[in-house]
């Protein structure tokens, strides 16, 4: 049976949206194939940051005839009831239908409407053009002369080619011929942009995925990424080092990356001063490197992935990267020093301090006490966060005794725990709120069991996280998320079944798990 080969090859597609635009591409035109009358054995899409395609197997050569029967009306029906059927079955005259006859209901008119089976290669031709045009990109621009024109194609980038091949595998393949936009449908296409820019010929997927390797392009996201994983843990192995894995990073530079080419690149020591989570975000976020680590602690050395072999062995490229990250650490360490200075408007601060009962003297205190005096929304019709804050110490206080904490330091952690909101690392780093209170916590001398308490108050923020489990993390964690609920719920904002906007089936079953596993 034949085998449809179909690549869409275009400038380099965002990483975040290659993985469901391939499947987009498999589900669109599998489902116009079947809808049109043909059957496939299997379908698989790939995608690199310049291509999407698609392989699908055991494509049927033709759709099957088609016979259908559709009742009409008695034979002595009113004139317009027949008139009705003969437009509904497409007839042009009554002498087309045939008259069956039934016992009970006596003779009626039978409309036998045959369509005849169409080749796949014009069925392929037919559909390509509008999914193409259609695609459910979630962002996507127009480019060229052609983009002032009324309905010009939009890509998520500039569309560049179109491959499209139909046959069996014993014989030749043919060109599928359709046009979008001026782009006519070939058996060409492209390797890597660098090492093999020029364009080679294509039959079926098994001389396509061998030409593109030989092009220095590996077709499979998923090979790409074991590459990538395991050429980084031989090359820290290498270096007496261990890698900190990421699989969502590796998810993401696989997406980056047609041909990688992992290297190793280093930062001065003085940056390991910085926490370890600001470090490997920096790091991560900013040049989508890989951070390493030595007797368990981060080393000063990291791992990035290029797309080219370069001719110096990738000197020149580790050494840019190296740059940009001492620019980027630079900037987080003068963060960490900032946080852990005095604020220059003390003076202003001291209302919101008597009120919450905080201390000047420490840098985290003076942050709560910003927090509060600047008024920070929590919710318009929730109040700020510093009336929030007031809530959910009060509320842990109530709780301590239940859950065996002490009700002084659950008041406290729960004044801290949103403190470092207002801290410069946590700005620039929103995800290591909660980790940096509590490294902030212990730096200005708080009882470990109010450190620990600002970053578990947030768990579990998934199904597979850990729930808190000493009494004072307990006691916040409840109050935080038994404020949220009750504070929503109050002003019916409440979960539909498309939206939850402020995650409040998270923070329901947070407390459901809490209790359940903490007895």
């Amino acid at each position: 049976m034949p085998d449809l080969l179909l690549e869409l090859r275009s400038e380099e597609i965002p990483a975040r949206m290659q993985r469901k635009a391939a499947g987009d591409l498999k589900k669109l035109v599998t489902d116009g194939l079947v809808e049109a009358g043909l059957t496939y054995e299997a379908a698989t899409e790939y995608w690199t940051p310049r291509r999407l395609a698609l392989d699908i197997r055991g494509l049927t050569a033709r759709s099957k005839d088609v016979r259908e029967e559709r009742k009409g009306p008695r034979t002595d029906a009113p004139e317009k009831a027949i008139e009705g059927f003969l437009r509904g079955a497409g007839l042009a005259s009554i002498d087309q239908a045939e008259v069956r006859s039934d016992p009970k209901k006596g003779d009626f008119y039978v409309a036998v409407i045959a369509t005849p089976g169409r080749d796949a290669e014009a069925i392929i031709a037919e559909i390509m053009p509008g999914i193409i045009r259609n695609f459910p990109w979630p962002k996507s621009m127009r480019w060229g002369k052609a983009s002032a024109e009324p309905g010009a194609l939009r890509w998520v980038r500039p569309l560049q080619s179109i491959l499209c091949t139909f046959g069996p595998e014993t014989e030749e393949t043919r060109v599928v011929d359709f046009e979008v936009d001026g782009i006519r449908a070939g058996n060409e296409t492209r390797g890597h942009r660098f090492h093999a820019p020029d364009a080679f010929t294509v039959r079926r997927f098994d001389d396509y995925a061998a030409g593109l390797e030989k092009a220095k392009v590996i077709l499979d996201a998923e090979r790409r990424k074991r590459i990538i994983v395991e050429d980084a843990r031989n090359l820290a192995f290498a270096n007496g080092l261990e890698l900190v894995e990421d699989e969502g990073l590796a998810e993401e530079v696989s997406g980056l990356v047609e041909w990688p080419v992992v290297l190793m690149g280093e930062f001065e020591a003085e940056f390991l001063e910085i926490p370890d989570d600001v470090t490997r975000l920096t790091i991560k976020t900013n040049q989508k490197c890989f951070v390493t680590r030595k007797d368990g602690a981060l080393s000063n050395r990291f791992i990035l992935v290029a797309n080219i072999e370069a001719r110096d062995g990738g000197k020149e490229i580790a050494y840019g990267n190296g740059k940009v990250v001492r620019a980027r650490l630079s900037d987080a360490l003068y963060f960490w020093h900032t946080d852990q200075a005095d604020l220059p408007d003390l003076d202003q601060l001291k209302g919101s301090a008597d009120t919450f009962g905080l201390d000047l003297a420490r840098p985290l205190d003076q942050r709560m006490a910003r927090l509060d005096h600047l008024g920070v929304t929590f919710h318009a019709r929730l109040g700020t966060q510093g009336e929030r804050v007031e809530r959910i110490a009060k509320l842990a206080e109530m709780l301590a005794p239940i859950v065996g904490a002490d009700a002084a330091l659950a008041r406290r952690a729960a004044l801290l725990a949103k403190a470092d909101l207002q801290t410069e690392v946590v700005q620039e780093f929103p995800e290591v709120q909660g980790a940096m209170g509590r490294t902030y916590a212990a730096l200005q001398g708080e009882d470990p069991a109010v450190a620990a308490a600002i970053e578990e108050h947030y768990k579990p923020q998934g199904p597979s996280d850990a729930v808190p489990g000493a009494p004072v993390s307990i006691a916040v964690a409840l109050a935080d998320k038994l404020d949220t609920l009750t504070g929503f719920w109050a002003i019916d904002e409440k979960p539909t079944g498309s939206k939850d906007p402020y995650a409040l089936r998270r923070a329901a079953l947070g407390i459901i798990r809490i209790v359940a596993e903490n007895g």
